[in-house]
């Protein structure tokens, strides 16, 4: 079994869980495999380096090695290349992760075929002028509509398939899939989903208003956020750099056509890490 590995090397702890990753793996018979660029940091290892696109290309699945935000990363990279991925947790409470780092001995799993693949749904969101799309991208939390420039209330109305349904004046919306929900939509107020469930979840941010609350919306919804004041808006794709939104213009968010698959090796359920990352957290 082929196996790429992504850590993200700006975790306290990514490299010596990547190194140790490499030695578990060489045990179990299956070949680690690393980018090319981090060389340096593993000539040590006992894995393969190659370029990122060929590694992603031949590899079986990805394992990813940080926190929630390089899970994602990997995750991104895995759905380009049609491929599953595993969390590592080198970082913080990592809702994402399938493994903490003292549970690595499970990772002969992999090769036994005792693990499950989970689906998740993915957003698309579109910055939309005039009929034309400008840009878009997928999403696997959430993408944000919020503004960019002084810190004043913005209006944002939302239009459900079409039809105008709510508006907001605050610092902006959320658009969430279950998997985001532990995410900025529950730091924001908003409801914790299991990702089992498809939906849309739809959180304002700071809304000026006693009655803003998220709202859930069946998966095959399409929602357009449109701006109904001056402010700088832009769009955030799960964390990314924001995307100036043109004045004028829509942004449309829906399910994508594709998904994101993550590896499940132990067999706790999602209410059950809920709990333990949250004990975590105190």
């Amino acid at each position: 079994m082929n196996i790429a590995i992504l850590p993200n090397l700006t975790r306290e702890n990514a490299r010596e869980t990547t190194r140790e990753i490499c030695a578990q793996l060489q045990k179990l018979g299956a070949c680690a495999m690393l980018e090319e660029t981090v060389r340096p940091e593993f000539a040590a290892a006992q894995a393969q380096f190659l370029p990122q696109e060929q590694m992603l290309a031949s590899c079986d699945l990805v394992i990813a090695v940080g926190g929630d935000g390089s899970i994602i990363y990997a995750a991104h990279k895995a759905i380009d290349a049609g491929k599953p991925v595993l969390g590592i947790n080198a970082g913080r409470l990592a809702f994402l992760a399938g493994l903490e780092r003292h549970e690595l001995p499970l990772l002969r799993r992999l090769l036994t075929g005792e693990y499950v693949t989970e689906r998740r749904m993915l957003l698309q969101a579109q910055i939309v002028l005039d009929g034309s799309v400008l840009h878009e991208a997928l999403c696997v939390n959430d993408a944000i509509f919020s503004r960019m420039g002084a810190a004043k209330l913005t209006g944002v109305e939302v239009l459900v398939n079409g039809r105008k349904t709510c508006s907001y004046l605050g610092d902006g919306v959320i658009v969430a899939t279950p998997t985001g929900s532990t995410a900025y939509s529950l730091s924001a107020g908003g409801p914790i989903v299991d990702p089992s469930l498809e939906s849309l979840l739809l959180t304002p941010i700071c809304p000026h208003s006693l009655s803003g609350r998220t709202l859930l919306f069946a998966p095959q919804t399409e929602l357009t956020l449109r701006a109904t004041t001056d402010s700088a808006l832009g769009i955030t794709c799960d964390g990314a750099e924001p995307m100036p939104v043109p004045k004028g213009a829509d942004v449309r968010v829906c399910r994508a056509e594709t998904s994101a698959y993550f590896i499940r090796i132990k067999t706790d359920s999602f209410i059950d890490v809920y709990h333990t990352k949250m004990q975590q957290r105190g």
